[in-house]
């Protein structure tokens, strides 16, 4: 791709709530120096954002609809890579990936659409090697902080014990804040699918369904109540390990695994403090018992009531900003190696993970990608972010967004 574009970087659907908190962090932050222009469908709404956000006018205004692919393919042509934020992407983000890879403009979004994730990755795997795009799909909560946290638990591992860990479990210690209302109606359309296509129920249910061709060793089944001695603490489902299962096996597939074809990830919710012991177990069982219905009603994993519970706020919606700056999350990863050594890793983030840490994770991942990594180290093609940027995106996002990796003593 030539590097001589108008723009660095366009984020489209400037004008949805979490585009808009992209288009605001890239301002406060600086954009780490780069040019920048805010898309979508209404000029005006545009200059609403732009006139509220005190953007200055260098910020260009771009109109293009998500339902135009003429206007897509001529709005990507204009810029190094593209923010999308527009979903459900499985209504709306099929044009604008498919443009991007024909045009040799890298690409990131939210996806947490597994589905979807894997036509794309059909789709538009020859087309990005052809041109040189990367695409990277979920580089919002889903899944940068669980697919970074297994890289950054493996590259210790390395260094400190000479091999990769065979088995990594990563478990949701605390969590204060929703995942956004887009995360919502793209579960709840993820949902209308398999009960439209029955036969989907088994691709949902595979956590190697993004790594075509390959199919590695048995995984933990996660949507049951245990006790997990690993963190001395009952765990539960974590409704989002759908989708980041996949994309961590996904990173090690594309890197031509280095943690080994068998390796395996479980993730899960922790239910109760180390040490805890029936309150945690109720809590566990509980969240089991609601998955397990809804198993039986629709025939796979999270539940509406957990979809509800989890995300509470609808699409174009979110919290205010004290609410966001109030969150935070605290993520595990555990492992042991093939001589019983045991590692830990902890991630923390310093917002709500839906809103106020997603935008930040996107935005600081379109520009690593486009700032930090070359395309002899990750080529045109589809990737995660795990596997596309690794290492230099965890520095960034320590350096910059306010995540914390850190190994436990």
């Amino acid at each position: 791709m030539s590097t001589d574009r108008e723009f660095d970087l366009i984020v489209f659907g400037a004008t949805g709530f979490t585009g808009r908190l992209v288009a605001e962090y890239l301002q406060l932050s600086g954009a780490a120096g780069a040019s920048w222009a805010i898309a979508g469908r209404s000029l005006d709404k545009l200059g609403k954002v732009r006139d509220e956000l005190q953007l200055p006018p260098t910020v260009a205004l771009l109109k293009a609809d998500a339902g135009d692919a003429a206007a897509l393919q001529m709005l990507v042509r204009r810029a190094r890579v593209v923010i999308t934020t527009v979903g459900p992407y499985q209504l709306h983000g099929e044009s604008l990936a498919t443009a991007c890879a024909e045009a040799g403009t890298d690409y990131v979004d939210l996806c947490g659409e597994p589905l979807w994730m894997a036509r794309m990755i059909d789709k538009l795997t020859p087309l990005a090697e052809k041109s040189g795009a990367r695409i990277v799909f979920s580089c919002g909560f889903d899944s940068i902080p669980f697919d970074l946290g297994v890289v950054y638990l493996q590259a210790e591992a390395q260094r400190r014990f000479g091999a990769p860990l065979p088995e990594v479990r990563g478990r949701v210690v605390r969590m204060k804040g929703a995942a956004s209302g887009g995360t919502l109606a793209s579960m709840m359309e993820t949902l209308a699918a398999v009960r439209r296509e029955p036969g989907l129920i088994g691709l949902m249910a595979n956590p190697f369904a993004l790594t075509p061709g390959f199919k590695g060793s048995r995984q933990p089944a996660d949507q049951g109540a245990d006790f997990d001695d690993w963190a001395d603490a009952w765990s539960g489902p974590f409704v989002m390990a759908t989708i980041n299962t996949k994309n961590v096996h996904r990173s090690n597939a594309l890197r031509g695994h280095p943690w080994g074809a068998n390796f395996v990830y479980s993730e899960k919710l922790l239910t109760g403090k180390p040490g805890q012991g029936d309150k945690g177990r109720r809590k566990a069982l509980a969240l089991a018992r609601f998955t397990k219905v809804q198993n039986l009603a629709l025939g796979f994993g999270p539940t509406r009531y957990l979809l509800r519970r989890f995300v509470l706020t609808q699409p174009g919606d979110g919290p205010g900003k004290a609410a966001r700056e109030a969150g935070h999350y605290t993520l595990w990863f555990t492992g042991k190696s093939a001589r019983g050594e045991t590692l830990r890793v902890v991630v923390k983030g310093d917002r709500d993970p839906g809103y106020g840490s997603t935008c930040k994770l996107i935005s600081e991942a379109a520009l690593c990608l486009m700032q930090e990594i070359s395309r002899d180290a990750t080529p045109g093609g589809v990737w995660t972010p795990g596997s596309a940027m690794g290492l230099a995106l965890v520095r960034r996002l320590q350096e910059r967004a306010g995540l914390s990796f850190e190994v436990a003593a």
